[in-house]
């Protein structure tokens, strides 16, 4: 009996909302520490963004350097008269202009061009975009 008593005036606390504060104490415990988790884990991956951001960056400047080095080493290596000496000569300046731009421009410059081009002829580059998914279909089923 004295069992039944006790539960009975457990249960009685719990209906007036004694042990409620302790109970949502802990609920609230709980939910503070999953709040600060979750705060650090997006911290991380914000980090961890930035981070990538950065690299890919400092990669698409890599390249265009070394774009405009390879332009100067054609000129230097490669004929300079003739039909060949005119292909080199437009080669390296294809390579020396592509390489200034992707230095200058970063791959930011680069998102954004293709936006605007992208807003002016929105029909080509659409059917663009159905040719390359219609290709690249094509060669990953053959796989």
């Amino acid at each position: 009996m004295a069992t039944s008593s006790s539960f009975t005036t457990s249960q009685e606390d719990l209906t007036k909302g004694k042990g409620l504060e302790h109970n949502g104490g802990k609920a609230k415990q709980a939910a503070d520490k999953a709040k600060e988790i979750a705060g650090n884990v997006a911290e991380k991956a914000k980090d961890a963004a930035s981070t990538l951001g950065q690299k890919a960056e400092d990669a698409t400047h890599a390249v265009g350097s070394g774009m405009q080095s390879l332009a100067g080493t054609m000129r230097d290596k490669l004929p300079q008269s003739g039909p060949i000496g005119a292909a080199t000569s437009t080669l390296a300046s294809g390579l020396e202009n592509t390489g200034r731009y992707l230095q200058e421009e970063g791959l930011k410059g680069v998102g954004e061009d293709m936006t605007n081009l992208i807003r002016r002829n929105p029909l080509p580059a659409m059917f663009l975009g159905i040719g390359l998914g219609f290709i690249l279909a094509r060669a990953l089923s053959r796989s």
